[in-house]
């Protein structure tokens, strides 16, 4: 994909005011503080842990690799103040800045990069986006614990020198995500409780943690050694953390949050005409995740048939109510393929109907595979639960399906929500039955959806396992041919279809309540929210 095409794009997709990035015409006499709510307290705010959105959006501000998204999602130099590419794609030389700092005054160095490179594949982290330096040659030796296998080194303290197995279009931007960003090997070593704490919490981005009331907000404040520190807007931005949508809702309403990144279901045919509501692109999928190791969701059959008595329609049209897409596969819209021209979702089609005229005919199909499966009309099959994250809106959708999969199957489950920090370590530990996902690419190539789902995976909830999934996974990072690496991913989303270890819903938009007088604010159609440039004039 050439960079042309992924700046437009990116940038048809994306949401952003253009205002002042710069600080104005004069100091303020008092501190400018932005404060905005983008979810609650989060599960983990360490580069190597972190596996959530909402996380990534306060890592982006409080740490930075060597290259950063701008703000039409194209990668650029970050701590890195250059790079070099060799002929044959393989080796990337990036050149530090000069003088880059701590956010305590101690010098950044090449070598730094290296410790968290390896801290984050070793198997000691068991870090959930490990994964993502298999494109670095040496990468399988390093998750098996030989961490000096990783092919990526320091030439000197200024100097990184990275192989990777094969051309790789999107490695730039794999330096742009929090995993690949520095931590420091002393910090980390001295304490291991150390990203829960602001007075441990060296970073080394554009702001700096100065307090966390856990469950009530955090607060950054501007770097004084970013080395970009003139082109910082708010002194401080308040990142209030809630969870429950309706009081998130009230607290905007009251000027209380100048951002709100969820609002009620209920509220957005109210809002959607309002200056303050916004609607944006995102690459991303919500879907259901089975646990595929636990019976009866161990039968293929069995989740196939739960999955297509899904009316994603009505759920789209009557939960969702923001232009949602009904989800007839898992790779979203808004991804190239082969042909920059064509979209990877019109290439590989639908896996199911998501028709209403066709919606009877999938509950037929259901009824037989459930049959097949040995319950017939849903005699014997097991009282599950559907878990999920507190919200109106995903609680109105677990109710939905709840409805429809007992109105047709004839098989009962019962709802448990729990708080989000609990959730995430519930799935992905595998202590569930069914439960709410949801995936936002990390990067702009569908294999960001396509290699979640490999045996073993940080991020494979389903705990599935496919060995010739996996090998067409290898096959993929193995080639920059993209004749063969979009054949392939189209191949192996086949395969994760014909299985059903997961039931797409509908493809995202990004829907957040904002201030109509801020200026500088955007947003990536991979999560994200920028706030860096971000102010609201005074009232």
């Amino acid at each position: 994909m050439t960079k042309k095409i992924l700046v437009l794009m990116l940038a048809l997709m994306m949401v952003f005011s253009l205002g002042a990035c710069g600080g104005g015409g004069g100091a303020a006499a008092t501190p400018t503080v932005l404060s905005v709510n983008i979810g609650p307290e989060p599960d983990s705010i360490d580069p190597a842990n972190n596996e959530s959105v909402d996380g990534a959006s306060l890592l982006v501000h409080g740490f930075e690799g060597l290259m950063k998204l701008d703000s039409a999602g194209v990668p650029v130099p970050g701590m890195a103040s250059a790079y070099k590419v060799s002929d044959d794609l393989l080796t990337y030389t990036f050149t530090l800045r000069d003088g880059i700092k701590w956010n305590d005054g101690q010098p950044i160095t090449a070598g730094q990069f290296i410790y968290s490179w390896q801290r984050a594949v070793s198997p000691d982290t068991a870090a959930p986006y490990g994964y993502m330096f298999d494109v670095v040659k040496g990468y399988e030796a390093a998750a098996g614990g030989d961490l000096t296998a990783l092919a990526a080194k320091a030439i000197d303290d200024k100097t990184i020198e990275v192989t990777l197995n094969a051309p790789t279009p999107y490695f730039l931007e794999l330096c742009a995500f929090p995993t690949y960003s520095p931590v420091r090997e002393d910090v980390v070593k001295d304490n291991p409780a150390w990203a829960t704490d602001p007075a441990t919490y060296i970073s080394n981005g554009p702001y700096k943690l100065v307090t966390w009331e856990h469950n009530s907000y955090m607060l950054y404040e501007k770097n004084q050694y970013y080395y970009d520190l003139k082109s910082l807007v708010p002194d401080q931005i308040k990142f209030v953390l809630m969870e429950d949508d309706v009081a998130i809702l009230s607290a905007f309403q009251n000027g209380e949050i100048s951002f709100a990144d969820t609002m009620p279901n209920d509220e957005i045919d109210a809002y959607k005409n309002k200056p303050e509501f916004n609607k944006a692109g995102q690459l991303g999928t919500y879907f259901i995740c089975f646990q595929t190791q636990k019976a009866p969701f161990d039968n293929a059959d069995v989740r196939k048939a739960l999955s297509l008595v899904i009316d994603r329609n009505f759920i789209c049209e009557q939960i969702g109510k923001a232009g949602q897409i009904p989800a007839a596969a898992f790779v979203p819209i808004g991804l190239t393929d082969i042909d920059p021209a064509q979209q990877f979702r019109t290439v590989g089609g639908d896996y199911y109907s998501v028709d209403p005229a066709d919606y009877e005919a999938n509950v037929k199909e259901a009824q037989a595979l459930l049959a097949k499966a040995g319950y017939p009309g849903g005699k014997g099959f097991p009282k599950f639960e559907y878990i999920l994250n507190e919200s109106t809106g995903h609680l109105q959708i677990a109710e939905a399906l709840q409805s429809m999969w007992k109105e047709k199957l004839g098989i009962e489950a019962t709802i448990a929500q729990q708080e989000w920090s609990v959730f995430l370590n519930t799935r992905q530990n595998g202590e569930y039955q069914v439960a709410r996902h949801g995936w936002l690419g990390d990067y702009n190539d569908p294999i960001s959806f396509i290699d979640m789902w490999r045996t073993g995976g940080g991020n494979n909830d389903a705990k599935w396992s496919n060995p010739e999934y996996d090998k067409l996974v290898a096959d993929i990072k193995a080639t920059g041919d993209k004749t063969v690496r979009y054949t392939k991913m189209h191949t192996a989303e086949s395969i994760l279809m014909d299985e059903m270890p997961i039931a797409p819903i509908y493809y995202y938009v990004d829907i957040f309540l904002k201030d109509p007088t801020m200026t500088g604010f955007y947003s990536s159609p991979l999560g994200y929210k920028y706030f860096m440039f971000a102010a609201v004039p005074a009232k």
